[in-house]
């Protein structure tokens, strides 16, 4: 029975029930006994895509005859993202009613020339798989699609009309001041307090120009904001020369052919650009505080509240975006990882602001305000060689991870040719972060600490130290704040 069963075990389930076995098609005809390593009889070789290491990474970029540049980065699959970034956000409204930007935003994707609502554009981009979003930040503004290749002549057709014909009818921005009343609202009643804070150290870093303008319409100026200023705005900052039509997934010259198409030679609705009225302005630090006093006990209702806390940010300025483009981009973001609990802002051409953000007990703000200084201080030393090692492996794995995300590589091309007119490759930057050494990072924090910080404040304030004494504490040799003698606490 024993040797039976071993010699079963050798046998196909087919050998075993006495199942007659034939491989065969449908037809009947048997199989072929082809080896798998020879070329199939009748069919013709197969031609394999093939590119170098160059150009399989290589970001392509050609500027039309009105100016506009067309970028594209290899990658493969069946989507692609494709979107219209123009240069202008917030700071350029200096001699506008802050909130345009807000405003231009909301009315993104709305009614266009070809298109007779919101929702059409959103079927039209549905038969292909697609998305839309506008997002604006303080000196960019960006309209993306996300859709199937094959639809692309009808997404970059889409992207032209809602850039360039919206119709901005008085219905639709009567919604849009109701969307941004609500958001302003909203802003102030949210638990996440980042929004708020990040409006508030720009304002106190660069109080009253450029970067330092409000991202959010001001409540006062919701209703003056009317379809007379948004084209008088748009014919300054809506050109050719300030926009970079950005795709990846698709083929550069599929690209360029539907730029010259779409984009080439059309009017827009407000009539002939002006950009000789683009406002220059350079943003000037000018460090500062700016406090809200505002009660945190009730923000977040429920069976288990987040606790009452104190938010605070404190900033120093740091570089620009060209910068970090740079030598210098390697020795901010190593920073950026030694340092725990920070932000970093940067903008296209002129400054950038890096801050660190931490919250606690009400009680307890002016310790942590001095663990705060006493960091920054510290960096000021020599930095581990360990440590300098592991944030640079962290850093560049962070960066090789983002940029495996379709739309973080579309925005990532659309900002370095809007700002630099090329792409810094991944493996370049790299390159520079490997370089980085521990009297890098001192040289740059040293820097740092020249500049007057910036502070930002919201919550139960009692306990914030002085904007002297943090200022005090940044200039000391240990990062303390000065002592304070309180007769009664």
């Amino acid at each position: 029975m024993a040797a039976r069963m071993s010699r079963l075990r050798g046998w196909s389930r087919a050998q075993r029930y006495g199942i007659a076995v034939c491989r065969q098609y449908s037809s009947g005809s048997a199989y072929p006994s082809v080896s798998l390593s020879t070329p199939l009889p009748g069919i013709p070789t197969p031609v394999f895509a093939s590119v170098d290491g160059h150009e399989k990474y290589e970001t392509k970029i050609t500027t039309l005859e009105n100016g506009l540049k067309v970028a594209s980065q290899n990658k493969f699959g069946q989507f692609c993202t494709v979107g219209i970034l123009v240069n202008s956000g917030s700071r350029h409204e200096a001699k506008y009613p802050s909130g345009i930007a807000h405003f231009l935003e909301k009315l993104s994707f709305s009614s266009t020339a070809q298109f007779g609502s919101k929702d059409e554009i959103l079927l039209t981009l549905e038969k292909h798989g697609g998305i839309c979003d506008c997002q604006t930040s303080r000196d960019t503004t960006m309209y993306a699609v996300s859709a199937e290749v094959k639809g692309l002549d009808t997404v970059v057709n889409l992207l032209s009309d809602a850039v360039l014909q919206p119709c901005l009818l008085d219905e639709e921005i009567e919604m849009t001041r109701m969307a941004v009343r609500f958001e302003l609202e909203d802003l102030n009643m949210r638990p996440d307090p980042e929004p708020l804070l990040t409006e508030m150290i720009h304002a106190a870093a660069y109080r009253g120009n450029t970067v330092g303008l409000p991202r959010f319409c001001p409540p006062k100026n919701v209703e003056k904001i009317d379809r007379k200023l948004l084209h008088k705005y748009l014919q300054t900052y809506y050109c050719p020369e300030r926009m970079v039509l950005a795709g990846v997934g698709i083929e550069h010259e599929q690209l360029v052919q539907c730029a010259r198409k779409y984009l080439l030679n059309v009017k827009p609705v407000w009539g002939a650009s002006t950009p000789a009225n683009v406002d220059q302005s350079v943003a000037q630090y000018t460090g500062g505080i700016v406090k809200m006093v505002k009660d945190m006990s009730d923000v977040s209702l429920g069976p288990t509240p987040i606790p009452e806390l104190t938010h605070i940010m404190i900033g120093l300025e740091s570089c620009s975006f060209l910068k970090w483009l740079c030598a210098d981009v390697s020795l901010f973001l190593v920073w950026h990882c030694l340092f725990i609990l920070h932000k970093l802002y940067c903008y296209l051409c002129d400054s950038g602001l890096l801050c660190v953000h931490a919250s606690a007990d009400p009680r307890q703000v002016r310790e942590m305000v001095e663990i705060i200084t006493r960091e920054f201080i510290q960096m000021t030393g020599t930095a581990g060689e360990m440590e300098l090692e592991r944030a640079k492996t962290q850093l560049k794995s962070m960066l090789m991870m983002n940029l495996e995300s379709r739309p973080v590589i579309f925005e990532d091309v659309g900002r370095q040719v809007l700002a630099t007119g090329k792409r810094k490759l991944p493996h370049e930057l790299c390159e520079l972060i490997s370089n980085v050494t521990a009297s890098d990072i001192k040289r740059v924090t040293t820097k740092m600490l020249r500049s007057k910080p910036a502070v930002a404040a919201l919550g139960e304030l009692t306990e914030l130290p002085s904007y002297e004494d943090i200022q005090a504490a940044l200039s000391s040799k240990d990062g303390r704040l000065p002592r304070i003698y309180r007769l009664f606490r």
